[in-house]
């Protein structure tokens, strides 16, 4: 299966989460630096509005900060994805990503998109301007490289653009490249650029040939290795760079070191709840049911009580994610129970497709195909309609 199938540079847009919030900024002032320190834990933490309110109190500290801007321009940008139910690992393992569902194609409140794009128009200004004075300030390219980053994350998730999106992130990899080239020891740099390379060796070879054309490096193992630089550098960036490591490690299908990255995070910013569901699909995926209940169940019992807003379909994904686990420990009516209440949620149209599946599968294993047929042709309609066609084409199979 081509791991880049149909999604152009989607892939880009999480990995351009990890360099929006919190990239350092040489010229800002130290009020600026702690309160954008503050807004990227809070971001985190899933405290988005508390975030977004931080990162605009930094922009009124210091309006020179480009990286407060670019703070700002974040929070607005993941306020959407996060209501989309598009911000999981899930997301970008291969299949179509775009979302299809008509509440995940609700267009965005045109404030919040007013105030996104003044925001990032504002963090690509002032670094433009940086340059035009001193052609090599290092910073100045770091932060442009970073802002135009943000421009095509959001440009390939909310405009839905692969066009746009491609041309901004070819302006964002030269800046970061033109970044190494000023100073190597730069390894932040190397977070974007790193990224991008592993991106364009998995395209397949059309594609690949394109983006070297138009100047993208590639390199499966350099952007992996590019990646961990930046995760080890004493820079702002390291926490972003881990959660990039946590997608690259589970397309590598490297589940240890994705879920040494995710114990990581789960520590640094313990309000996460989300770093439980991934260490519970990451433990899924690497065939480990029993540690991936487990995972699911503390996350499940320590954020009960949590009030704040959830991710569009975040019950129905711990919901599915939980029944898979407990039916391939053969805990059927466990599994049976939980992956019904994922369909009670609303959510995604792949998440509540593949619990059909796993509900077909446990009808199969007690003889009943009328009931098995029933899930299986639910779940090739709503796969279908979500760009999940192997779930589909497994759904098919099956039913033979």
């Amino acid at each position: 299966m081509n791991p880049m199938r149909g999604s152009g540079f989607l892939p880009i847009a999480l990995a351009a989460i990890v360099v929006a919030a919190a990239a350092p900024s040489a010229e800002a002032n130290p009020d600026s630096d702690l309160l954008r320190g503050k807004a990227s834990a809070q971001l985190y933490n899933l405290d988005r509005d508390l975030a977004l309110a931080t990162f605009r109190q930094a922009a009124a500290a210091d309006p020179q900060d480009a990286a407060a801007y670019r703070g700002v321009a974040t929070a607005l940008w993941l306020s959407i994805t996060f209501r989309r139910g598009n911000m999981t690992i899930d997301d970008y393992l291969g299949r179509d990503t775009r979302p299809s569902s008509a509440s995940a194609l609700a267009p965005p409140p045109r404030e919040t998109v007013a105030a996104f794009r003044e925001a990032l128009d504002r963090a690509i200004a002032l670094p433009r301007t940086r340059i035009a004075s001193n052609a090599r300030d290092t910073d100045a390219h770091y932060q442009l490289g970073a802002s135009i980053g943000l421009q095509a994350s959001y440009t390939a998730t909310v405009d839905q653009s692969m066009l746009g999106a491609f041309r901004s992130a070819r302006v964002a990899y030269d800046e970061h490249e033109r970044v190494l080239t000023l100073d190597p020891r730069r390894k932040d740099a190397g977070l974007i650029v790193g990224t991008y390379r592993y991106i364009v060796s998995a395209l397949s070879l059309p594609l690949r040939w394109m983006a070297y054309m138009v100047g993208f490096g590639g390199g499966r193992e350099r952007g992996i290795q590019m990646v961990e630089e930046a995760a080890s550098y004493a820079g702002d960036n390291q926490d972003e760079a881990r959660f990039a490591l946590i997608l690259l490690y589970n397309r590598e299908k490297r589940y240890d070191d994705a879920l040494r990255e995710i114990a990581r995070l789960r520590e640094r910013f313990p309000r996460n709840r989300l770093m439980w569901l991934e260490a519970g699909a990451t433990n899924l995926r690497a065939g480990r049911a029993a540690d991936a209940d487990r995972a699911l169940s503390e996350g499940l019992n320590r954020f009960a009580d949590d009030r704040r807003e959830r991710m569009f379909g975040e019950e129905a994904l711990w919901y599915y994610k939980r029944g898979a686990a407990r039916a391939a420990l053969g805990r059927a009516a466990e599994a049976d129970g939980d992956l019904r209440r994922a369909l009670d949620f609303a959510g995604r149209g792949w998440v509540h497709g593949r619990s059909h599946v796993e509900l077909g599968k446990l009808a199969l294993k007690r003889g009943d195909r009328g009931a098995a047929q029933s899930e299986f042709r639910a779940a090739i309609k709503l796969c279908e309609g979500d760009n999940d066609p192997e779930t589909a084409a497994e759904a098919r199979r099956l039913m033979k």
